[in-house]
């Protein structure tokens, strides 16, 4: 394996089915290849969005206030986490919750110290409930959480292969890069992630891997350092 402590960042998205908001085999699928990492030795920390279940910048902002509706995208985090927790658990592996303010019984408050002792004992962790703030969105919460794990890399697994220069559903004649610099994706405005998790990665030189995970096949790969995607880096 090329990595040995990893950040994995998934939407919502990626829990979902055709018409389900959680599709049985894309987690039965991501669990079993999480176990296969695990027994690789590779430590895994993940944060999941809410797409699949609610989205605050789509909420009637007229009515709800931007603040709850920040507060209901957390706790839906929490939602989709317990789910991929006994997912992870059904697979036969030891996985945890971990959020900014313990949610009983559902989760632990996060400690670096307590998640590192777990993570080295072959424990996976789901960082849930975001970063305990409004106005930050999951993205951010995984940049922060990838940096406090000190991972090595910061996968994050969407439903195109990489960076592309505009939108490849779109546009048939979109680019896919192989590699960026932060500057260029800030410059660029290519909206990988939103921009306080890009600047944060920047800063503290955390590399990303943009994939497609579609498959969840393709997240083994992409530890062993093999798949298709986009490297984002402060500098080549």
């Amino acid at each position: 394996m090329k990595f040995t402590r990893i950040l994995l960042k998934l939407s919502g998205e990626a829990l979902m089915g055709e018409t389900e908001q959680f599709c049985h085999t894309k987690l039965t699928q991501l669990a079993q290849v999480i176990g296969k990492l695990v027994e690789e030795g590779v430590q895994v920390g993940i944060v999941i969005g809410a797409g699949n279940i609610f989205r605050a910048r789509s909420a009637n902002l007229e009515i709800v206030d931007r603040v709850t509706a920040d507060n209901v995208g957390m706790l839906a985090t929490i939602m989709n986490a317990s789910i991929m927790r006994d997912y992870l658990r059904g697979e036969g592996m030891k996985a945890k919750i971990l959020s900014p303010r313990e949610v009983r019984p559902l989760t632990a408050a996060f400690a670096r110290d307590t998640a590192l002792n777990l993570m080295q004992n072959g424990c996976v962790l789901l960082f849930a409930g975001g970063t305990g703030n409004p106005y930050f969105t999951t993205d951010s919460a995984a940049s922060l959480r990838a940096l406090e794990i000190s991972a090595d890399v910061l996968l994050k697994g969407t439903q195109v292969d990489g960076v592309y220069d505009k939108d490849p559903h779109k546009f048939s004649d979109a680019k896919r890069y192989e590699q960026l610099t932060y500057d260029e994706v800030m410059d660029q405005r290519l909206g990988v992630m939103d921009m306080t998790a890009v600047t944060l990665c920047a800063e503290q030189g955390m590399p990303m891997f943009v994939f497609d995970i579609s498959d969840p096949q393709n997240l083994l790969q992409a530890v062993k350092g093999e798949q298709k995607g986009t490297w984002i880096k402060k500098e080549f």
